[in-house]
C-alpha cells in the first residue's frame, strides 16, 4: 500500500520503520513544519509537505500520528478530504475524523514507541473503522504489521490506553522514583534489575494478582514501619509508599 503519513515524532518514526519493514511504500511526510519531516523523510525516499497544502500525494491510507489535541481541529487539514484516514489515538473518539473524510478509522499502537531505540517492539494494534468496508481495509492493513490486531470501540480502546498508563506510565515512574532514592542513598539501582526482570517474567505466565509479594500482602506491619521509617527524609515518596501499601491490603481483603 502507498502511505501517508501526517507527523514526524515517536509514533510516526516508529509506524515508517515498521510500514517499510511490511514492505509498504511511504509516500510522503507531512508535517506543521515540512522541515521537521525531511529527515523521516529522507530515509524513506518520500516526499515532505505541510499539513496546510491543499492536496497529499496519491495514497492508499493516510495516518495521522499527531498530538491528541490536533485531532480537535483534523477538519482543517484539506488534503485528507475522500481519503482512508485513521489516527493511531488510543484516548480519541473514531468520531473526531468525521468531518474530514467520509472513509476513516482507527490505528492505535498500544505500544511505547520512541525514535531514539533502535529494535522494533511487539506492537498490539487497536483498530476500527466508521463502516465494515472501511474496517476490514484497515484490518487488512494492521495485520501486515502485527500478528496481533484487535478490533476494539472507542469506549474498549480508552479503557486499554488506561490500562496501559497503569502498566508502562505509571511503572516507570516508580521506577524513576526508585532510582532516585538509590542515588541518594548511594546504592546502586543496577543491582534491581534482575528483580524488574523476574516480575515482568512472571506476569506473561502468572495472572499479576498471583505474583504479588512483600510486606503489605502479608501485612507485615513491622517491615511496613521501618520502611516508613527509613522514607522519613522523603515525604514524598513516603506518601507513594503508604497509599500502594494500602492498595494492596484493601485490594487482598476484597479478594
Amino acid at each position: 500500500m502507498k502511505v501517508v503519513m501526517l507527523g514526524s515524532g515517536n509514533t510516526a518514526t516508529v509506524l515508517c520503520k515498521l510500514i517499510k519493514n511490511a514492505g509498504h511504500e511511504i509516500v510522503q511526510i507531512a508535517s506543521r513544519d515540512e522541515d521537521h519531516a525531511k529527515p523521516l523523510a529522507e530515509l524513506y525516499h518520500s516526499k515532505t509537505a505541510s499539513l496546510t497544502i491543499q492536496e497529499f500525494e496519491p495514497g492508499d491510507i493516510y495516518i495521522v500520528a499527531l498530538h491528541d489535541v490536533a485531532l480537535d481541529h483534523i477538519e482543517n487539514i484539506p488534503a485528507l478530504k475522500n481519503k482512508l484516514v485513521v489516527h493511531t489515538s488510543g484516548a480519541v473518539s473514531i468520531n473526531s475524523l468525521k468531518n474530514c473524510s467520509d472513509t476513516y478509522g482507527v490505528l492505535y499502537p498500544m505500544q511505547t514507541l520512541s525514535k531514539s531505540v533502535n529494535h522494533l517492539p511487539d506492537i498490539p494494534f487497536l483498530v476500527d473503522g466508521n463502516n465494515q468496508e472501511v474496517l476490514h481495509r484497515i484490518l487488512g492493513f494492521a495485520k501486515s504489521l502485527s500478528d496481533k490486531v484487535i478490533e476494539a470501540d472507542d469506549t474498549q480502546r480508552l479503557n486499554y490506553h488506561v490500562a496501559a498508563v497503569f502498566v508502562s506510565n505509571f511503572t516507570n515512574h516508580l521506577y524513576a522514583l526508585a532510582e532516585s532514592f538509590c542515588k541518594k542513598e548511594r546504592i546502586d539501582f543496577v543491582n534491581l534489575l534482575p528483580l524488574i526482570d523476574e516480575i515482568n517474567a512472571r506476569v506473561k505466565e502468572i495472572s499479576p494478582s498471583q505474583t504479588q509479594t512483600g510486606p503489605a500482602i502479608r501485612n507485615d506491619i513491622f517491615t511496613l514501619n521501618r520502611h516508613l521509617q527509613a522514607l522519613s527524609a522523603n515525604p514524598d515518596l513516603k506518601y507513594i509508599y503508604l497509599k500502594l501499601s494500602e492498595s494492596i491490603i484493601k485490594f487482598y481483603e476484597i479478594s
